[in-house]
Order: C-alpha cells, then structure tokens, then sequence
C-alpha cells in the first residue's frame, strides 16, 4: 500500500508534530475555543442497491447543527488509518466540523466489491453519502470533502457531479488527468510506479473486514473479494493512451462541472503538483491553490518540510464555506507556494530552506518565460548557429532518478552526473544573480529518430559550484504521442520533428554563482519501460530552446499566516534500502522495505506489511532484457484471527507483447485460503 499508504506518516505525525504558536489571519480571525468530541466508531450508509458502506463519525459536543466533512478513501480506519482519522476526526471536531471516514465499497469493513479505482459507481456511492450526511439531524446541511491522493481524486470526482449539498473541497495530492498525471503512465510511457502501484491494489483489494464490525459474515464477504481481485496490471496496461479508460474519472474534461469552491494542495518533493496550475487557471469557481516542501501527504506532518499549522487552515476554509463565517481566507492571495533554495535531496532528511511567495492570481501576469537558446553545449539568451547533436542510446540513463513519488530519502533524486555523463546536456553561463522560477519549465526541440519508436527524457538541473548537479525538474515523452495523448502515430525515421517536450511544475531558487544545466537522453530507466529498440536521435540543436517561468522578486511578498511547524527526521531503520549496481553495462535494482509492525491497543489488532519491494534488471543495449517484479505484503493479527496477504506482479515484453504475470495469495491461521495467478499477454501499442 506504500503508493497511497500514509499511515506511518501519520502515526509519526501524530506523536511528533510540533505544537506551533498558533497564527492570527490578515483579518484577525483566530481559531475558536475548542469543544468536546464524540466519536462513533461505525455506522452503515445504505446505498441504492442495497450495499451498506461502514463510516466513523467524529461529532463536536454542545455545539448546534454542525457542517461535516468527508474523506473517502479503501484504505482501512479500523487499523491501518485508525491513528491518522483519530487525529484528524478529533482535530476538526474540536473547532465545529464534524468529521465522516468512510470506506470505498468492498473496502475495510463496507460491503461489495473493490474492482478497480475511481469507478462510476464509486463516485455516485459518494454523492449518496453526502446526502445522507447533509440528512443528520446533527448536520447543518453542508457538506465539505478532503482528501490526499485516492481521496483527493475522490473529492474532485464527487464535485463533478455537484451534489447540492457539496459546498466545498480541499483535494491534496492528486491530479485532474488521471492518464497523464497518476501513478500508471509517464509522459505516454508506462511508468514503474504503475507496476508498483499494481501490486499495492492488489493487497488493498483483497483485505478482510473486520470480524468485530462486519460479524460472523466477515469470511464469506472476505473470501469473495479474494475470488474476484482482478488482474489489475494487466488491465491498466492494456490502456495505453489516454482513453475513455483513463478520461473517466479525470476532471479536466469539462472543469465546468465542479460548482463549488476548491482549495487544491500539492507538495514540490510529490508527483501531483501539475493538477494546481490547472486547477487554479480552468475552474471558474472561488478557488486557492498551495503548494509547498513536502512529500505525497498533508502539510502536517510534513516531510521533509517545514510544515504548516494546518489544523488553522482547514478549519478557517470549512468554518468559512460551510458555516458562512468571515474568516478572511478568501481575501489572501490565490496561490502560495514555497520556493526552496535548495533541492530536498541536498538536505535530505531535513526541512527545505527557503521562503513563502504568493500569487494574486494563476496564471500570475509577472511571470514570463526566459528563453535559453541550445547551442555548443550550452545555454544562451541569443540565438545560435547551426548545429546537429546525435545522442545514441545505448547505456542506461535514469538511475539517479527511479523514484516517481519518493516516500523516503532513500528514493529522492541522486546527485546526477552519472546520467549527466550519459546524456547530451547544456549549461548556461555562472549565474550573475539569484533565478527563481515558479511554474512548468518546456523544452521546445527539433530532433529525428531512426526508429519509429522513441522516447525523450529531458532533466532540468542546478549545477553547483563545485559542479554538482542536481535534479529540479524533469519531463519525458513518447514520441508517438508528440501530438497529444489519445491517437499516438508512429514516427518516420529520419523524418525531422518539431516537439514540445514539457517539464513538471515546480518551484526554485538557481542561486549566483551556479549554473542552469538541461540535460536530454532517450529515456529514464527504470523510472519508465524502456523502448523495444536502442534509438539514436539527432538533434537540430539552433531550433532548441528551453522556457524557463521566470518569477520576478517583488520588493515584498505577502505575509504567510499560517504558522510553520517542524518534525523530527525520519527514522532511518523505516526507510527503504536502494542497492543500485552496474557490471558491465548489466543494471540492477533492488529496493526493499523493511517489514512494520504496529499493535493498536484499543482494538487488539497487530497490523503488518511490506513493500512494494522491486527488483528490476536490464542490460544496456538490449531492452528487451528488461524484467520488473514487485511484492507487496499485509498482515492483520488478533488472537484466533491471523490474515496474512502477499502480492506479487512481474513484468517482461518482447518487441510487440508485454507478458505480465500476478499473483495473490491469502492465508487465515496458517492455512491457504486463496492462491489467484493471471497470466496476459498485452499488445504494445507505439509503447
């Protein structure tokens, strides 16, 4: 469950969260005084087809009609998020907002089956739990939803279909094009975190209810998801473009149909910051944007950090949507966002130095590309003569960057001049001033291949002065999809293209003194599969430039009213170990988990788990000899009620096939109880 899997975050959090000096607002407005908090520990909502899914409520006492808010996630509140919805159900309530958990249908303990994410019926399970919400005689009548990552997607999903009683979201971490910016695709490149986060589902598909919820039912209901746990690598790899598939579930088909008003939150060290920019700019509604130094989760905890005061923040968004409460967060600017003067893996574990700076607006008037010209090598204001590069990709570029959504230190981007070494790169002269840059980098190249099949992968990187480079944004696109995602074309070879090759949203500081380094290979491996063929491009290096989202420095930027808070590092034994090693051109990767293992006191239970762990492999001029495999466990433990779950997916492709084989196993009290194998044979389509 590691890909959406934020329970140690937030058991850490919880424990070692700082308590910050609590901030005032521009306006004045303070948090209120803090009410007492009833919990209830399960509920059913009836669904129209007669399902029942299991919710925890968490009401504010001695208070009148409260506005609720949802979060609505398949990952597991009676054990393995019970620390994080303990904390932030009593958070919330404590200041007037009711707080509703509720689980996916044939998740944790609410009936039916989980077949896949983000489904249609999943969206209107949700929209019927709002109304039923909005119903209670202890509601006020207004529903708010929030969510990171599944339940960000959740939220934005349940918006489109505007619920009446939906009057606000907060989605965090999550995307508005589920092809382009989630965990399955790159670039139109099939991604390892696809493969990873196949084999997550699969053990998150296949959990147990609780047998002190759900009753002597629990078997039967647990047997059946087990029997109907998909083949669910094989089925998102057999989308390969941006299909009906992937548009179902992704808002940015039609921004119109989200009505009410959006505050969207993102992290620079996570992979979802895209959806913000075009969140802000597409949606038409009252609407923020906040985007700051910390991994796929809540800004508080927050790792790497600094964190924010967050409990503040959500409770003046809620208190001023659903409760009709001036609290002067609409008056502030529409897009804060932290710019780090450093990357995080150059301080890794630490926190991000750096400061706040805000937008009035996105897109902000003030920021306009630079343009660098590519040329000799480097990186120029004016124009350059003629000149062709040929980049030929036989030796593999990409293992400094493997991670797409780093969890831990051990997955942040390495100092990279091993790839650097290996790719066609460009500096510019040593800085004479401070750049800071705020937004989506583009390199705009004119290149050939001499295959019809052919990727690009293009690193922006901050050279030091003691000539280290290090990774502040990247991009990579499959060719066949140079003119959009949904009907790719195969290329002709030789042929000479115009592409526009974007690089990811992000924020930065390129300090005096350093250089501004683009970088371009074929591909990023493993961070993407590679291409059936070695390709060599040619490059018309004089029609290459790179765009860079210049952000003036104002004379001052608007106070932050949100208060800073900090963590202790990370425990480096949870960490993941990364062994990289390179004989002979020959790559292999191993990153593996250490198993957890965490009792919940208040309800008997010993949760554990590992993974995705991966092992992948490939020698450098023979794609072809590329493998992954991952593994995913979970174990739920009480006396005479022993799961334990293991997943395994593993990968390998021909020049026109992918083989992917997966595998569930499942065991009570020792005993087997499933053993699900799928084997598929996947066309590749330009992939």
């Amino acid at each position: 469950m590691r890909r959406r899997d934020l329970m140690k975050s937030a058991l850490g959090g919880v424990a070692i969260m700082a308590k910050p000096a609590r901030a005032r607002a521009a306006s004045g407005w303070r948090l209120p005084a803090k009410l007492g908090v009833r919990m209830i520990e399960n509920s059913f909502i009836a669904m129209p087809d007669g399902v029942r899914l299991a919710v925890q409520l968490w009401l504010p006492e001695a208070a009148p009609a409260a506005p609720v808010v949802l979060e609505y996630i398949p990952y597991r509140k009676r054990d393995h998020y019970r620390a994080y919805d303990l904390y932030w159900g009593q958070t919330l309530a404590q200041y007037g907002i009711a707080y509703a958990r509720l689980e996916t249908r044939g998740s944790g303990d609410s009936e039916g089956l989980l077949a896949d994410e983000y489904l249609p019926s999943e969206q209107q399970d949700a929209a019927t739990a709002v109304a039923w919400l909005a119903a209670r005689p202890w509601c006020n009548g207004a529903v708010g939803m929030r969510g990171v990552s599944w339940g960000g997607f959740s939220t934005l999903q349940t918006a489109a279909l505007a619920p009446p009683a939906l009057k606000a979201i907060m989605p965090m971490c999550a995307s508005d094009m589920r092809y382009t910016d989630d965990a399955h695709y790159i670039g139109g490149a099939f991604a390892l975190t696809g493969l990873k986060w196949a084999t997550s589902m699969k053990v998150v598909m296949a959990g147990p209810p609780d047998p002190q919820i759900t009753g002597p039912g629990w078997e039967a209901a647990w047997r059946a998801r087990l029997a109907a746990t998909p083949a669910i690598a094989a089925r998102w790899l057999d989308h390969q473009t941006n299909d009906a598939y992937w548009r179902q579930g992704s808002v940015a088909v039609d921004y119109s149909a989200i009505r009410c008003p959006t505050y969207v939150v993102g992290g620079l060290v996570d992979s979802y910051g895209n959806a913000i920019p075009r969140l802000l700019a597409n949606l038409t509604v009252p609407r923020k944007g906040l985007y700051g130094p910390w991994k796929h989760g809540y800004p508080a905890p927050a790792s790497p950090g600094p964190g924010l005061d967050w409990a503040f923040e959500e409770v003046r968004w809620w208190r001023h949507w659903l409760m009709g409460e001036e609290t002067g967060i609409m008056r502030e600017p529409m897009l804060r966002a932290y710019m780090p003067a450093v990357t995080a893996a150059e301080v890794a574990p630490g926190p991000i130095p750096g400061r706040w700076v805000a937008e009035d607006a996105w897109p902000a008037p003030a920021i306009v590309p630079r343009i660098y010209h590519l040329g000799g090598r480097g990186l120029h204001e004016a124009p350059q003569p003629s000149e062709t590069a040929r980049y030929v990709a036989d030796a593999i570029v990409g293992l400094g960057k493997i991670e797409w959504v780093p969890f831990a230190p051990t997955e942040l981007p390495a100092e990279q001049s091993a790839d650097d070494a290996r790719s066609l790169t460009f500096d510019s002269a040593p800085l004479t001033e401070d750049v800071e840059m705020l937004g989506a980098p583009v390199l705009r190249v004119r290149l050939a291949s001499d295959r019809p099949w052919a990727k690009i992968a293009v690193r922006l990187t901050e050279v030091s002065p003691d000539g280290k480079p290090w990774l502040v944004s990247y991009g990579l696109l499959n060719l066949t999809h140079r003119d959009g995602q949904e009907t790719p074309a195969a290329l002709t070879p030789g042929r000479a293209y115009d592409v526009v090759a974007p690089l990811n949203f992000t924020a930065h500081r390129f300090k005096k003194g350093g250089r501004i380094r683009v970088a371009v290979s074929e591909s990023l491996w493993p961070l993407v599969w590679p291409s059936p063929q070695v390709v060599t491009l040619t490059l018309d290096v004089a029609a290459c430039r790179l765009e860079l989202p210049v952000r003036p420095r104002p004379a001052s930027e608007a106070p932050m009213p949100i208060a800073s808070t900090t963590t202790s590092p990370p425990d480096p034994k949870a960490w993941p170990a990364m062994t990289i090693t390179e004989v002979h051109g020959a790559a292999h990767v191993v990153e593996a988990w250490p198993t957890s293992e965490n009792a919940i006191a208040d309800i008997g239970e010993t949760v554990s788990g590992s993974g995705p762990n991966v092992v992948l492999a490939m020698d450098a001029g023979d794609p072809l000899s590329c493998v992954w495999r991952a593994e995913q466990t979970a174990g739920f433990k009480r006396p005479g009620w022993d799961i334990a779950l293991r997943a395994e997916v593993t990968i390998r492709a021909g020049a026109m096939h992918f083989q992917v084989s997966e595998r569930l196993f499942a065991s009570l009290n020792g005993e087997t109880v499933a053993d699900v194998a799928h084997q598929s044979e996947i066309r590749r389509h330009l992939l």
